[in-house]
């Protein structure tokens, strides 16, 4: 190994941990090239051995989380005292983005905590139900935007004992009745965003609001309320930070150092970009296809609204609840169903309906989700699969949306044989045989469950397939279509969504700057890639960057002359130097985008590595 200079030289030596060269560049002990070698292969170690360990830790952490695969998330506040309206308007957006959404002054804001008095509120029949619905775990709005503590807050009078009539600790009811039900607690907080602090991140539209840094709300405020939450109130299993914006560096390391003060609490990945957390949180939209080798979860509301929101009848049916968790559970993720209680404390009879009857559901078929890993098999036409690991081979739970009419249910591409088939519901055993196209079961003429039966099916040995995911084709082209893509929205903007034009889907309704699109695929080889985009843009011209690893192209679409009209424009290329899994994300450029829809970007390679 060669240094450019007796600095460098020092630097390294300095790193390993090995004494020193003086002033006048002698060294202070005898030792050679191959003590320097030794020295490197011992730091090498040591770092592996570290990284090892934190990877063991990591899992222990999250062992829990895994299993329970579904989760009760709530958002609760004084904006639940009008249902989200204001001065008796129905305001945009979901009901807890009333103070932005309305631009009410802080002075008039604060009335309503006032009003705040959910009397008919009851932490056991609350965390009963999320119980008897099959979840494992509960996590609530302890602070949201507005900046209002829904706990005793020491730091802020502005919470829930001090400013309301209630003058109850939700946070501390909820957490001795998760601990006595068996239940998971953990806490939402928005650590960034605080529209009553004149420090805290949002409020651009109160003028009487004398500003002060960020750094001053968030070390007076949210690392004292964050440092309580986590040393008050029990164990807590998860810590949900929410909407990342841009702190200094004091700001995120006071914050993200807290959670050591729990040290088997498990976190999000919205604290900020350089904070992925335990695991990835997608926002009301199940992806396609799941992130290789990561753990995620979709968080969703059971209606329209986070918060409750007066006029949300937008409730989803129970089916779609019970298959949203199959699917999600499918994929290997988890599904955190958000519920919105009243100005009184209690539920909407519509979700209290839904929950039981998903609890029904998972009575009889919770086998099927909790302790489950990802299925291994191809996309399936007539439903879902889950699997666990047994002794000598394979379990999988085939979750069938379509009964078979002709009596017979084909696993394709299964080449395992077969050692048992029941159903779930009953026990009842199915005949099974390998065929050329898979393993053939014959079921009954109805299936147990209108929703998803359940069929629990043992093959001998391990079922290993490749995950699913985009992978470059024999001619070297990579596509990367719109509907294989997961969007991120902010979800104070108008969402940009999955469209269709001519029957060919496209990333639209891409108002929103904040927005974007991002997609998981294989690389096969390194190399160099032209970047080709399919999309429609009506104004003269619009920017964004795609970035691949820490590659990044800055690209320019020029107008199409339309929306309803689509081209193929080369956007430049990028270099790509890894092989495997990649995350391919295309952001606009703040200052220079303009609208348009996407319908797939392509990656060429022009020029390989090897």
């Amino acid at each position: 190994m060669m240094f450019s200079s007796l600095d460098s030289f020092r630097v390294r030596l300095t790193a390993i941990g090995m004494l020193t060269i003086g002033v006048n560049g002698m060294f202070g002990g005898d030792f050679g090239a191959s003590d320097l070698v030794a020295q490197e292969q011992v730091a090498a170690k040591s770092e592996s051995a570290s990284s090892e360990s934190v990877d063991v830790a990591r899992d222990q952490r999250m062992a829990w989380w895994r299993e329970a695969r579904f989760g009760m998330f709530v958002h609760w506040g004084v904006y639940s005292t009008t249902g989200g309206e204001y001065n008796g308007k129905k305001l945009p957006n979901s009901a807890e983005w009333m103070m932005n959404k309305g631009r009410i002054p802080i002075a008039e804001y604060e009335q309503y905590a006032a009003q705040f008095n959910p009397a008919k509120f009851d932490a056991a029949a609350f965390v009963g139900l999320a119980k008897q619905a099959g979840m494992k775990y509960l996590v609530i709005t302890a602070k949201h935007h507005d900046g209002f503590s829904m706990f005793g807050s020491t730091a802020s009078d502005y919470n829930v004992v001090d400013a309301t009539p209630f003058k109850r600790d939700i946070m501390k009811e909820l957490s001795v009745e998760c601990q006595k039900q068996g239940i998971r607690l953990g806490f939402y907080y928005s650590q960034a965003q605080d529209w009553h602090h004149p420090g805290g991140m949002g409020n651009s539209w109160d003028k009487d609001l004398k500003r002060v840094s960020n750094d001053e709300y968030v070390l007076g405020k949210a690392v004292p309320e964050v440092k309580q939450l986590l040393t008050e109130y029990g164990p807590i299993g998860i810590f949900w930070w929410d909407t990342p914006r841009k702190m200094s560096r004091e700001s995120f390391n006071a914050l993200h150092s807290l959670t050591k003060l729990q040290p088997s609490v498990i976190t999000n990945d919205r604290l900020g970009d350089d904070f992925p957390g335990d695991y990835k949180t997608f926002e009301r939209q199940i992806p396609p296809n799941a992130p290789a080798d990561k753990d995620w979860e979709v968080c969703m509301p059971i209606s329209g609204s986070w918060g409750y929101k007066k006029g949300d009848n937008d409730f989803k049916s129970p089916s779609t609840l019970i298959r949203n968790l199959i699917d999600i559970a499918s994929k290997g993720g988890n599904y955190l169903l958000n519920v919105s209680p009243t100005g009184d404390g209690t539920l909407l009879p519509p979700a209290v309906e839904r929950l039981k009857e998903v609890g029904k559901w998972m009575a009889i078929n919770g086998e099927s989700i909790y302790e489950t890993s990802a299925s291994p098999l191809q996309a399936l036409g007539w439903g879902r699969c889950t699997s666990k690991k047994i002794d000598g081979g394979t379990r999988l739970y085939l979750h069938v949306f379509d009964w078979p009419k002709d009596g017979r249910l084909v696993i394709p591409g299964v080449k395992n044989e077969v050692r048992k088939a029941s159903l779930l519901a009953s026990g009842t055993d199915l005949q099974g045989r390998l065929t050329d196209d898979g393993i053939e079961l014959l079921v009954p003429a109805e299936g147990p469950d209108a929703v998803a039966s359940v069929i629990v099916l043992d093959v001998d040995g391990v079922l290993e397939l490749d995950p699913q995911w985009p992978s470059v084709d024999a001619a070297g082209s990579l596509v990367l279509a719109a509907d294989a893509a997961y969007l991120h929205n902010n979800e104070g903007s108008k969402q940009a969504s999955i469209r269709h034009h001519s029957d060919i889907p496209h990333v639209g309704y891409w108002m929103d700057a904040q927005a974007w699109v991002e997609w998981t695929a294989n690389i096969d080889k390194p190399g160099i890639y032209e970047v080709v985009a399919t999309l429609s843009v009506e104004a003269e011209m619009t920017q964004f960057d795609v970035s691949i690893g820490d590659r990044q192209l800055a690209a320019t679409a020029v107008s199409t002359g339309g929306y309803g009209k689509y081209t193929e424009q080369s956007l430049g290329s990028i270099e790509i130097d890894q092989v495997g899994e990649a995350s391919i994300k295309c952001k606009p450029i703040a200052d220079r985008w303009n609208p348009m829809n996407l319908r797939s970007i392509t990656l060429k390679r022009i020029e390989s590595a090897e």
